[in-house]
């Protein structure tokens, strides 16, 4: 039961971030940290596929196969977006702090859901 309920707040988080906040803009913040990060003029396309990635992680998620190899990017992805975010555009972020530690929590529920699910 566990496993199941994890398996689905994780892949609809990503869906969330990956729909909602950079395909369809949902929260602009998004688009501007990359914009930050990468410049103004590419920001929408990158966002863009920064969603597109990020629901095909959800897709995986959802699928089950695989789960430490998924756990595993999925923590590459969050640390590599985190140190950007922290590094480059910190002034954008609501709690750097917070969002460090949001991650932390998440990340240890998706290696919860990979170690000791089924």
């Amino acid at each position: 039961m566990f496993h199941v309920g994890a398996q689905i707040v994780i892949g609809s988080v990503w869906a969330f971030h990956g729909f909602y906040s950079k395909i369809l803009n949902g929260i602009p913040r998004h688009r501007l940290i990359v914009g930050k990060i990468i410049g103004l003029a590419n920001a929408r396309i990158v966002t863009t596929m920064i969603g597109v990635l990020e629901v095909l992680l959800a897709i995986w998620v959802f699928t089950g196969g695989r789960s430490k190899l998924c756990a595993s990017v999925q923590t590459v992805a969050l640390v590599s977006m985190n140190a950007l975010e922290i590094l480059l555009a910190r002034e954008l972020l609501i709690s750097a702090i917070g969002m460090v530690i949001l991650n932390i929590v998440f990340l240890s529920l998706v290696w919860c859901w990979a170690l000791f699910g089924s």
